[in-house]
């Protein structure tokens, strides 16, 4: 019987191997074909993209029909137009409802049906945390609270759910998951990484291309996904948007290739590039790492498309090229198949002007197109005449929306818990003060409902701020003492007063929205009036709890140690009010752990997976919270480590086992990380890495044995000569307070 379902099984896979790969030869065939029709003036169409903003009416977010159909034409049947993003509003974009969207991208539709050729644009949208442009849509916890669950079957979903509602609202194409690897807290879009670990944030970004992707993007309910920003974009020595990295070859392909690689692997078709600059070389001006690497050695077989106007910021910022004309050169010959120009059609006219004076090739415009061609195909755009997916059972489901609140709820991290005050009673009067307790900007932050996400006046009325989800848990007295304190505004004196009236006082810091260079700040510190407010309640001698809530590790080094509990909230999405609440309360156990070291000072910049001579003599990793850390109302034990072998010849995986029980009282859920060290190399490796991990749900009492497989590639360092490599010699595999040891030798 077995040995007929192993034939069956390999017939199955061949079958999908071949029906694949005839796909793949159809798919080609169909490219060249078109691609043998076109004119030059449709090649460099396809190459450009532009704003909505260039075929909008005026005020178009406040127009019902927002297009003008004499720039639509002239975008599409003059200039050929290949791409369009973005909502009717720039630059703060503005969240539009659903039926807005599908009668704008069917309007589109039905131009690019009148053109010679009729190839359908692809229309592309920042959906970060779900379709965050569509009123109404399921917005996730950002990607370092998906992180922090630590659940890539969550991380699956929210691609499930988001390609859906992206799909549902006539887009095509989402300009996500940002596989940028995030060790620079001061950067202001940390928040939208999976963190400083290489292994997590290639597990969190896989499983949401899978989710989003499916095994075929042209689905109506899947969409392609877009890898940000290739690469290096996250490191910038200042902390600063869109400012310099300097990033070592040996870093680059230890640190920031792997998580692109694995996107490249995981099937993204597209792939975003950096804004700023590595080594001294602008990411739009880098043909190592755009065709060489990107393409050479990963394998890459997409299109890749620039960053907001980057092509042009050669010229006016970068200082590269001598001239509009020659950024466009550069940024071509680089390997840049598609401009986001975004506000006019300069790019397209001066490639054109390049490629009849011969300083670009035709074969480079064919080779770019190609690519473009292909994607649509890949995405169904040729076969699509109106929106795929109807609204009904596809948006804002009920399902949907408890997925969210599950990930809220894993996502929250709680750091401090002295003397179990947590969780609360049920009658527990509370005073809730602060600047982010009573709004829902600062639960989601940038990408939400506009650009920078700051307009609460959009948010959704339904949803709960972290008062009024705490006001409708307790049967107790619930005060909440408002103001600013952004803007200095918060009344101390009356929330000292009105502290003397409660059991608790649940204290709310942190930042307001922001991404990109408006987030840019010059210290991790706390603003001075938040800290003033924070001590003065400190002083009234009552509990407090303190909840932050933002995109990156603000100081709170001060507050934490006087607060008798800290419930890291950063930016769990729409469902975060509600789910603060059900932590607070215990209506839910809490189970996040830190996707990032929580540095205990601002200029304490040290990672989990720091070498030895960070931790040596005078040096130390002290982080006030490290990477991995998060308590939870029960117990949990890991025992009985162990594993296959103690010693493995190169080239072998090497199998891992371990128990972990709740030996507490209550269910709850258990992220188990394993790490993995090489003792002795010629390279310094780090004091330890995370190389597996699986989270389990446990009931009082209840043990299970998990097993793991550690790979070659896990094994594996960037060696002397820069190329991968496994050493012979020992290495240490630690989960918990456990460590064992084994050997690699020689065959």
């Amino acid at each position: 019987m077995k040995a007929h379902l192993l034939i069956f099984s390999l017939f199955v896979t061949l079958e999908s191997a071949v029906s694949a790969q005839d796909v793949n030869d159809s798919i080609d065939h169909k490219v060249q074909a078109l691609l043998a029709q076109m004119t030059l003036e449709e090649k460099v169409g396809q190459m450009t993209q532009i704003d909505f903003s260039v075929v909008s009416v005026v005020n178009g977010e406040e127009a019902e029909a927002p297009i003008e159909q004499g720039k639509l034409y002239d975008a599409l049947l003059n200039h050929h137009v290949g791409s369009i993003l973005n909502t009717p509003t720039t630059p703060n974009n503005q969240v539009q409802p659903i039926e807005k969207w599908r009668k704008m991208t069917q309007a589109i539709r039905e131009a690019t049906a009148q053109t010679r050729l009729k190839i359908p644009v692809i229309y592309g949208i920042d959906a970060i945390h779900g379709a965050n442009y569509t009123e109404n849509a399921v917005l996730f916890p950002q990607a370092i609270n998906m992180a922090a669950t630590f659940n890539t079957d969550l991380s699956f979903k929210e691609g499930e759910i988001t390609a859906r509602e992206v799909k549902a609202s006539g887009q095509d194409w989402n300009f996500s998951p940002v596989m940028d690897i995030g060790r620079q807290p001061l950067w202001p879009r940390l928040w939208e990484t999976y963190g400083e670990d290489v292994h997590l944030a290639i597990a969190l970004g896989s499983a949401y291309i899978n989710g989003h992707q499916g095994d075929d993007f042209a689905a109506a309910d899947k969409a392609p996904t877009c890898l940000k920003h290739f690469v290096g974009y996250s490191y910038p020595l200042n902390g600063k948007d869109r400012t310099p990295a300097w990033i070592g070859e040996r870093m680059l392909r230890e640190y920031f290739l792997p998580t692109f690689a694995a996107g490249v692997k995981a099937g993204s078709p597209t792939v975003m590039i950096n804004s700023a600059e590595v080594d001294g070389i602008p990411g739009h001006a880098n043909y190592q790492y755009l065709t060489t690497i990107l393409r050479g050695e990963m394998g890459f077989k997409g299109f890749t498309v620039s960053d907001w106007a980057d092509i042009e910021r050669l010229y006016s910022r970068d200082k590269m090229a001598a001239s509009p004309r020659e950024a466009v050169k550069i940024a071509v010959m680089a390997g840049i198949d598609m401009s986001m120009v975004p506000f006019d059609y300069s790019f397209y006219d001066l490639l054109l002007d390049l490629v009849k004076t011969g300083e670009v090739p035709v074969a480079r415009i064919d080779e770019a197109v190609s690519r473009i061609l292909r994607v649509k195909y890949q995405s169904g755009l040729f076969e699509r005449t109106e929106p795929t997916l109807a609204v009904a059972g596809n948006f804002s489901t009920k399902e949907a929306n408890a997925i969210n609140r599950q990930a809220a709820q894993e996502s929250i991290v709680l750091a401090k818990n002295d003397n179990h005050i947590l969780p609360l009673k049920k009658h527990t009067s509370v005073l809730v003060t602060g600047p982010t307790a009573n709004l829902l900007s600062v639960m989601n932050g940038g990408w939400t409902l506009t650009w920078q996400g700051a307009s609460e006046h959009l948010y959704p009325q339904d949803k709960l701020t972290l008062f009024k989800a705490i006001q409708k848990k307790t049967k107790g007295k619930v005060t909440h003492v408002g103001g600013n304190a952004f803007a200095d505004e918060i009344n101390v004196e009356q929330a000292v007063s009105e502290a003397r009236n409660h059991d608790v006082v649940v204290l709310a810091i942190g930042e307001k929205t922001y991404t990109e260079t408006p987030g840019n700040i010059d210290t991790l510190n706390l603003d001075q009036n938040q800290l003033n407010l924070a001590k003065a309640l400190l002083a009234t001698g009552k509990p407090l709890i303190l909840v932050t809530l933002g995109g990156r590790p603000r100081i709170i080094t001060e507050i934490a140690e006087s607060a008798q509990a800290v419930v890291l909230g950063f930016l769990p999405g729409m469902e975060g009010g509600q789910a603060l609440a059900d932590i607070l309360f215990g209506d839910v156990n809490p189970s996040g752990k830190l996707p990032i070291s929580y540095p205990r000072n601002t200029n304490d910049i040290v990672m989990y997976d720091h070498k030895p001579i960070e931790a040596f003599e005078f040096n130390q990793y002290q982080p006030l919270y490290g990477f991995g850390h998060g308590l939870s109302y029960t117990t949990f034990e890991t025992n009985g480590l162990a594993l296959s072998k103690d010693k493995i010849v190169l080239g072998e995986n090497i199998n891992v086992s371990v128990n972990v029980k709740n030996t507490g009282g209550l269910t709850g859920k258990e992220a188990v990380l394993v790490y993995l060290n090489d003792v002795a190399a010629s390279v310094t490796r780090p004091v330890k890495q995370l190389k597996a991990f699986k989270k389990v749900e446990l009931q009082p009492g209840q043990q299970q044995t998990l097993q793991f497989t550690l790979t070659p590639e896990d094994l594996s360092f960037i060696g002397i000569d820069m190329k991968r490599v496994v050493e012979p010699g020992e290495f240490k595999v630690m989960v918990g307070n456990e460590t064992v040891h084994f050997h690699v030798v020689k065959n």
